[in-house]
């Protein structure tokens, strides 16, 4: 009944800046918790960021800590990751989730999240 649509991948030198955007359809949002994951070729799906409902609680891994934000905006029905100071490393495919179960912490288990956006590219050359 819900669905994530992304924006704003793109190609950035290192060092720079990319905002993705995550808008969801289908009725529920402001009740998610909801995350960023990155997936590249042939490897598992990682946690990048994840925001609880009311957007107090912000966890990241430990890798883009400092350098990458997750925001949303529940009037708008989006989730967003602003991304600044990046490296040819952060080059992978993104990915937005939402949970259901509107919980109180932010989730880093990619097998909690319950629907899924479509992915964005995101490429970092030096």
């Amino acid at each position: 009944q819900v669905r994530l649509v992304e924006s704003g991948g793109g190609l950035v030198q290192a060092g720079g800046s990319l905002r993705l955007a995550c808008t969801a359809s289908g009725l529920v949002f402001s009740t998610f918790t909801m995350g960023w994951f990155r997936q590249a070729p042939g490897k598992e799906r990682d946690f990048v960021a994840s925001i609880t409902w009311g957007g107090t609680n912000t966890g990241y891994e430990d890798s883009v800590k400092g350098r990458f934000t997750i925001a949303r905006d529940n009037a708008k029905a989006a989730v967003y990751l602003q991304m600044n100071s990046l490296e040819p490393e952060d080059t992978t495919v993104y990915y937005c989730a939402g949970d259901f179960g509107g919980r109180g912490r932010t989730v880093v288990d990619a097998d909690e999240y319950d629907v899924w956006g479509q992915g964005a590219q995101g490429t970092v050359y030096a």
